[in-house]
């Protein structure tokens, strides 16, 4: 079967930064990265829930999922996909 948006059965090769598994660690919550008008961007799962089309990637004892439609756009998970008010200061620290 050809998948439009990528195996998301397959376990892709994508590398969560250091500063975005401490960042996820220290909120103490699941996290997603989905899609929005500016790109991928880094969501609380109590703001987006998780879909089970997902891709999960553990971060300590939290998960990280990521949308089928950005996995295979995607080889890094780096705190510019953190919205501004979400993070701690301004874009120009990351």
């Amino acid at each position: 079967m050809i998948h439009p948006f990528g195996d998301a059965t397959g376990t892709p090769d994508i590398t969560v930064t250091e500063d975005v598994r401490t960042y996820i660690k220290d909120r103490g919550c699941d996290f997603r990265v989905c899609t929005s008008c500016g790109g991928p961007i880094l969501l609380p799962t109590t703001i987006k829930r998780p879909k089970s089309t997902d891709i999960s990637i553990p971060v300590g004892d939290y998960t990280l999922y990521i949308s089928r439609y950005q996995v295979k756009w995607i080889q890094t998970i780096n705190m510019q996909m953190i919205p501004r008010y979400f993070g701690q200061g301004s874009f120009d620290e990351y």
